[in-house]
């Protein structure tokens, strides 16, 4: 009773602010070329940039969409400029965010730009940038353009029927608005998920009538949905430069740190190869100063043996300064993922989604 007594006007702001738009009251612009958001509820850790990531990569291998212009916007989490950019690959997250650059390293020939107004940003990347479909990174908050494609990620491991809103607990958005997706992801799943397993899964998000294959589900007012499931996949470490001795990907001994929303599933993947002898959590885009690096450069010095390993999303955080100095400089790897649908026939279901837009 006191968690909704605190709860109520947070929650009495999100939903005045969702029957605004709902009345017409507030509106939604929408954008001259296609677009598909890619977001949540909750704060962080559900996979969107992986998602995205996924998302494009398919895009990229569609008939109707690999040969066309497409583009990626994101607000730009925490950077320190303003307005609408472009995304360079020699860029610093400080001038873009941490996820803006990390795609755009991935994916260098393609358009990706930073815009806290996500109508202004599209309207920009479709009549100046010559954008044929855009990707929206994290933006099922900004209703302020209305995406023709929503995709909701929820963690199969904090699932929204048992969470609460900020601050007694992670959604940042009225559990109800699930229901207003057109596809819902279960990301972060364990690889062997059971038929049942999922089945409860969905019983529990309010569908009744998930089956496979079609994946098709019902939600509280009549919407027609795709419910899918989705795990992550970690990928061979890679270097940060030419710098790095290849040697120590053969170490046993790691150094693990981060600045994420979540580390759990990461230190859970290292242990199984690894003996983690130190491990230092970071808050969630975290900025990097000296003083963090020289704990880490300190634990290498006293494990002569160790590597030290981080996220992708880290590495665009680090200050180039102590990637060209001992022990970093030798020693330090990245641990890629990628997420990826538990079954093919979701994957096949996802790609004639994509498929059809436009």
């Amino acid at each position: 009773m006191i968690d909704r007594i605190l709860l109520f006007p947070y929650y009495l702001v999100l939903k005045s602010r969702d029957s605004l738009y709902r009345k017409g009251k507030k509106t939604s612009a929408t954008a001259s070329v296609p677009t598909i958001c890619v977001g949540g509820i909750t704060v962080g850790g559900t996979g969107k940039t992986p998602f995205t990531e996924m998302v494009v990569e398919m895009l990229g291998k569609s008939p109707k969409w690999k040969d066309r212009r497409l583009a990626v916007l994101s607000r730009g989490y925490r950077r320190k400029t303003a307005g609408f950019r472009l995304v360079l690959p020699d860029g610093t997250a400080a001038e873009y965010g941490d996820e803006p650059l990390q795609i755009k390293r991935k994916f260098p020939e393609m358009t990706v730009a930073v815009c806290r107004n996500r109508a202004e940003g599209a309207e920009i990347l479709a009549s100046r940038e010559g954008a044929e479909l855009i990707v929206l990174d994290d933006a099922y908050q900004a209703r302020e353009l209305k995406a023709g494609l929503n995709i909701v990620l929820v963690d199969y491991n904090r699932p929204v029927f048992k969470d609460s809103l900020l601050p007694m607990g992670e959604l940042r958005d009225l559990p109800e608005r699930l229901y207003d997706a057109d596809v819902v992801v279960v990301t972060k799943c364990p690889v062997d998920l059971q038929d049942s397993e999922r089945e409860s899964f969905a019983l529990g998000l309010g569908y009744g009538d998930y089956s496979m294959p079609s994946c098709l589900v019902t939600a509280k007012g009549g919407k027609r949905q795709l419910l899918l499931f989705a795990t992550t996949e970690y990928l061979p470490f890679k270097t940060l430069n030419d710098k790095t001795d290849p040697r120590f990907i053969y170490s046993k001994r790691l150094i693990m740190f981060s600045g994420i929303a979540k580390d759990s599933q990461l230190y859970e993947y290292l242990s199984g190869s690894y003996k983690i002898i130190r491990r230092f959590v970071f808050p969630d885009h975290h900025r990097y100063s000296w003083a963090d690096l020289d704990k880490v450069s300190r634990s290498l010095l006293e494990n002569p043996t160790a590597c030290a390993v981080t996220t992708e999303k880290d590495a665009q955080r680090l200050p180039e300064s102590a990637l060209t100095e001992e022990p970093l400089l030798s020693r330090l790897f990245v641990a890629p993922i990628k997420m990826r649908f538990l079954d093919s026939a979701e994957e096949v279901l996802f790609a004639q989604v994509l498929e059809g837009l436009g």
